[in-house]
């Protein structure tokens, strides 16, 4: 299925299921977000290859996360907090720059993950999981959690966990949540071994 995004390029990567507090405070995002509430609609979040957040247009990898509006609320700061909740993983079709630098991109959603009850041999992930998630605060704390859940277990543990930007955009990549269980085994076991 084919449908018509703002993107919002970031240097983050988002999972489906996870989420994505952000501080919104250019006028073409807050642009963005204010009609994409008006009109209930999603925002392409994906992960900057090459640029910034801010100024010109950077350019960005091809896969990202539908991200929906969860909560916002005007900041004590003055600046527009808002919590994306990613849905589902999409591939940019085609892209335009507007003359704002606003990227606007034509994608395919991708067909969404399904539940994995998670294998006993990841049950120590899901451990680590719990306890990283026991430090955190809201919006973390107050969504769904679903640690029986391989993909959800894994989005968590690869949205969290210290690892290098490239690492999450490629385990966003794979369509299996136990390849991701896998490839966060491997990389926990590296950390261990430094």
């Amino acid at each position: 299925m084919a449908l018509d995004l703002p993107l919002f390029p970031l240097h983050t990567v988002l999972f489906p299921g996870g989420p994505l507090p952000l501080r919104i405070f250019e006028p073409r995002y807050l642009d963005m977000v204010s009609r994409c509430l008006r009109e209930d609609r999603g925002i392409g979040v994906v992960l900057i290859r090459e640029g910034s957040e801010t100024g010109p247009a950077p350019e960005v990898h091809d896969l990202g996360t539908l991200g929906r509006i969860h909560y916002w609320n005007r900041r004590d700061d003055g600046l527009l907090g808002v919590t994306l909740v990613g849905d589902r993983r999409f591939r940019i079709l085609a892209s335009t720059v507007q003359p704002d630098q606003l990227v606007c991109a034509r994608v395919e959603l991708l067909p969404p993950e399904r539940t994995r009850a998670l294998p006993r041999r990841y049950q120590p992930l899901a451990g680590l999981l719990r306890d990283v998630m026991r430090e955190l605060e809201p919006p973390w704390t107050t969504l769904p959690q679903h640690y029986e859940d391989a993909g959800w277990v894994s989005g968590r543990l690869a949205e969290l966990l210290p690892i290098p930007l490239d690492m999450k955009q490629a385990l966003l990549a794979l369509d299996d949540p136990l390849l991701r269980l896998d490839g966060l085994q491997r990389m926990l076991r590296r950390l261990d071994t430094a």
